[in-house]
């Protein structure tokens, strides 16, 4: 049974920083007080048109999720302005209530820009979000000019309610969710632990235990890159070592190295159980025995995973005691960074990927709009709905095709499930009550983990609704999963037709940069660069590679044309080693120039790179063998940047190993180094 504690270092770990615990609770808590400061006006004031309700409900969504400006001032102001495009789009679709075909090529003007609204960042992200909703809320309840007043206190409510719940009872503080997300990073290097505890002692580790520690370190890796967010760096991207930020960011990076090498070589020699025990347990007279074991066996295998082991034991330490520092002192000596970022020029040509965003949402629109309108009059805003919905956060067609194939499904099952509440619950508000607002909470707290789940959630709520008003009826939700899957279908079609970014194309990209951010590591070797300059390079390196993962993604789902799920692994496994071992090159290498050798290993890895990255995403298609044995993994400190060059080399020449590398290869640069 967990205990408090216990359920905390959980709830971290599978949520970091508590995001999204933190989101759903904002989301919630606006909808239920906007819901009842409503319901209190009607009582008592006057009374309110249900548009009023309905927007005051939607808009407190959307000033949850879509408002993502940093700062309370500026969120004010996209609220603000948010309330006022809403007000404004609403008095037009009830002016031209009578005139609907009129009204519904306005929809289709408001669609495309509060689409073309993104180009001008996360304000007109929010504010497109605020004008679209409402158009919809607008046209969906059909107010008179003369409800227009009443129906104004529903957005103004919702923007009041939001910042009040954002700003006072749940407000951001990166302090603390710089505690929190070292936190989770400590409750997943203990997931990694309690992994390999279970295997330890046996004389291998078979591939499904490794593909589970490899998961486990991506999400790792997932964690450390969030709280690296919330360390504040000077304007130059790079460390002072004075910095106490400095201190913490080392510690931070140390301890994620230290855990991807215990997997690394238990892959190799499974650790004994009294080792992770007492790494676990903090043990410091085991730990002791088990240092002056690993200096009699340093040159074995079982040797380096000791090694491995107490080092991950002491940065696992090392971050107990800066957590413990932070929640004694708040992270008092650290100084908060002011945003420096320069404003980005507008580019309004269809060389920018938002304004093609754009044009392709706005026609899938009419698409849905039109094939809507022929199957219902009164309910073809959910194809709008739906396919304005399947563009938000997709980079690619396959992207597109797999979150409208999410909202479908989530539908689906939703109406199937919140059919059943709401016979149960018929006449029984005070449990569907409840129940909805549990729905609401898990639907946007699983928003940023499956958008299928928040679908799901969603439906169920919407069933929940019409089960309460009196209008639930099957034909209704066979029409309404019919929109949706008419908005999903339009979405994918226009994404495949219109623009289309190939899943190739967008992982193509994410490929370029991951190479260039190797390159610009390489060269600050190159020129004697070092410390935290390299540790920055590194940490590029490891963003670029989370983009690689994301682009790929689609590419091993089940509807591609291209189905080919062992060799995605395969290859990404080659970039996650690449991109372990640069982290193994920045922390090693310490010197004020590289020598003969060491230039040497980099014009190797540089030839292989420029081999590579002119290829793309062709790496992902290649057939290739079971990755071969590499011999040592975790470096000696005197030699640490000459075996992470060699070990980048070997990592990068399995992409294509057929391929001819110019001017030699690395297995012919190693020789030559230790020729030297």
């Amino acid at each position: 049974m967990f205990s408090g504690f216990q359920f905390r270092d959980w709830l971290l770990a599978n949520d970091p920083a508590l995001s999204r615990l933190r989101m759903a609770s904002r989301v919630t808590l606006t909808i239920v007080f906007s819901f009842l400061v409503l319901l209190a006006i009607q009582m008592f004031i006057l009374p309110l048109p249900t548009a009023a309700f309905g927007l005051g409900i939607v808009l407190s969504i959307e000033g949850g999720v879509a408002v993502r400006d940093k700062g309370n001032t500026r969120q004010l102001v996209t609220r603000l302005f948010g309330c006022v495009a809403s007000l404004g789009v609403v008095a037009i679709a009830a002016g031209l209530e009578d005139r609907r075909f009129l009204s519904d090529l306005v929809f289709l003007v408001v669609i495309a820009l509060a689409s073309a609204g993104r180009v001008f960042g996360p304000r007109g992200f929010a504010i497109g979000m605020f004008a679209f909703t409402s158009y919809f809320m607008g046209s969906y309840f059909r107010p008179s000019l003369a409800e227009l007043p009443a129906v104004a206190i529903g957005p103004v409510v919702s923007v009041l309610v939001g910042h009040l719940v954002r700003a006072v009872l749940l407000p951001d503080d990166w302090r603390r969710d710089l505690l929190r997300s070292l936190e989770s990073v400590r409750g997943r290097i203990n997931q990694i632990l309690f992994k390999l505890a279970a295997l330890a002692g046996g004389a291998e580790i078979g591939e499904a235990d490794r593909q589970e520690l490899r998961q486990l370190e991506d999400r790792l890796k997932e964690v450390v890159l969030m709280a690296e967010t919330f360390i504040p760096r000077p304007p130059g991207g790079v460390f002072d070592a004075a910095d106490p930020a400095a201190e913490l960011a080392i510690r931070l990076f140390d301890a994620h190295l230290a855990a991807e090498s215990a997997i690394v070589l238990s892959f190799q020699s499974p650790p004994a159980f009294a080792l992770v025990h007492a790494v676990i347990e903090a043990d410091a007279v085991e730990l002791g025995r088990y240092e002056e074991m690993a200096e009699t066996i340093k040159d074995q295998p079982q040797g380096e995973t000791v090694r491995a082991l107490l080092w991950l034991g002491k940065a696992r330490q090392q971050l107990t005691q800066a957590i413990g520092e932070g929640q004694a002192s708040g992270f008092s000596g650290i100084d908060a960074v002011m945003d420096t970022a320069q404003a980005q020029p507008i580019d309004f040509s269809f060389a920018n990927p938002l304004l093609r965003l754009a044009l392709q949402i706005t026609l899938a629109s009419a698409i849905a709009m039109g094939f809507g309108l022929l199957l219902s009059r009164e309910r073809w805003f959910w194809a709008v709905l739906a396919s304005f919905l399947v563009f938000t956060n997709t980079n690619s067609r396959g992207d597109t095709a797999m979150r409208a194939l999410s909202r479908s499904l989530g539908t689906v099952f939703g109406i199937a499930i919140g059919l059943v509440l709401a016979t149960m619950m018929s006449g029984e508000p005070d449990i569907a009550i409840p129940v909805a607002a549990i729905c609401i909470f898990l639907a946007f707290y699983f928003l940023q983990v499956s958008y299928a789940t928040m679908t799901f959630f969603i439906s169920i709520v919407l069933c929940l609704v019409y089960g309460m008003t009196g209008v639930l009826t099957l034909d209704l939700l066979k029409l309404r999963i019919g929109e949706t899957m008419i908005g999903a279908a339009a979405g994918t079609a226009v994404a495949f037709v219109v623009f289309p970014t190939r899943t190739r194309g967008a992982l193509d990209t994410a490929l370029a940069r991951w190479f260039q951010a190797l390159r610009d590591l390489l060269a600050g070797i190159g020129e004697g660069k070092s410390g935290f300059e390299l540790m920055a390079l590194s940490q590029t390196i490891d963003a670029c590679y989370r983009d690689v993962t994301v682009a790929a993604r689609p590419l091993g789902s089940s509807w591609s044309v291209v189905t080919r799920p062992g060799q995605i692994r395969q290859t990404l496994a080659i970039f996650l080693s690449c991109t372990y071992w640069a982290r193994i090159l920045a922390k090693s290498y310490d010197a004020p120039a590289a020598d003969d050798n060491l230039k040497t290993l980099i014009a190797a890895d540089l030839a292989l790179i420029d081999n590579a990255a002119p290829r793309g995403s062709a790496c992902f298609l290649i057939q290739r063998k079971a990755s071969r044995t590499t011999g040592r993994h975790l470096p000696l400190s005197r030699e640490g940047a000459k075996l992470g060059l060699e070990m980048i080399g070997s990592a990068l020449e399995r992409l294509y190993p057929d391929a001819d590398v110019l001017p030699f290869a690395p297995g012919e640069a190693i020789a030559r180094s230790k020729q030297g």
